[in-house]
């Protein structure tokens, strides 16, 4: 069971609804959502060094190589980050990949469904499994201010992965907000960021983080990033 069964009663929708209602942007922070113990597990499979890849985004055109890179204008750039690449054993024997596959499970879809009173479904989206995936951010990466609106994309998931983490570290989630009134949100382990992506104020960035110790798992920054659809 990896969702906390505290988090998700009646009580628990009403509050986080109403919280959606009154945000600009529409967004709720749940901490706690999941089972501490299982993502403490998937954390320490991501600690591992192998298993990463660069990912690079410009404004023009995603998923640039090292050539096109080089080429682009430094204001130009907005994602430098490392992508979680899938492993090839079975999702029973390896629990980063087990909790992925819960993340595009009915029960989950359900559930977010529910909140956001919208149905969420993936029957049309072609790779369901590309939008959802495990990232890390180091001291010379970023993630510059963008907007994660696209056509039926309903809701957008952040959870946090970061054990101990400390202001002083950076690593913020900021919400341009309303009226320019930026939202600052910490990157802390089981904390859980849920918003419309369409909605006013929406769109985003991360603040620089700062290493603790250049090299070591504390000098990265985890996150799982989801997006979802509607019919």
């Amino acid at each position: 069971m990896w969702l906390n069964k505290e988090q998700i009663t009646d009580t628990a929708l009403r509050a986080y609804r109403q919280q959606l209602s009154q945000h600009r942007p529409r967004y709720v922070v749940i901490d706690h959502l999941f089972n501490s113990s299982q993502l403490e597990q998937v954390l320490s499979q991501l600690q591992q060094e192998y298993g990463w890849q660069t990912q690079k985004h410009t404004y023009d055109k995603l998923y640039v190589d090292d050539k096109k890179w080089q080429t682009t204008p430094e204001p130009e750039r907005f994602v430098k980050r490392d992508l979680w690449l899938r492993s090839n054993l079975a999702s029973g024997s390896n629990l980063a990949q087990a909790f992925l596959d819960y993340l595009r499970s009915e029960e989950f879809l359900k559930l977010l469904s529910r909140l956001f009173k919208v149905q969420l479904t993936d029957k049309n989206v072609a790779n369901p499994a590309v939008n959802t995936n495990y990232f890390r951010l180091g001291s010379s990466d970023f993630v510059h201010q963008h907007a994660d609106d696209s056509p039926g994309r309903e809701v957008c998931m952040l959870l946090y992965l970061n054990k101990d983490w400390q202001a002083h570290q950076g690593g913020d989630l900021v919400f341009q907000g309303q009226d320019n009134n930026t939202i600052a949100i910490a990157p802390l382990f089981n904390r859980c960021v849920l918003f419309a992506p369409a909605s006013p104020g929406a769109e985003h960035w991360v603040k620089a983080v700062n290493a603790v110790n250049s090299g070591s798992a504390a000098s990265y920054r985890y996150n799982v990033t989801s997006w979802y659809w509607s019919e």
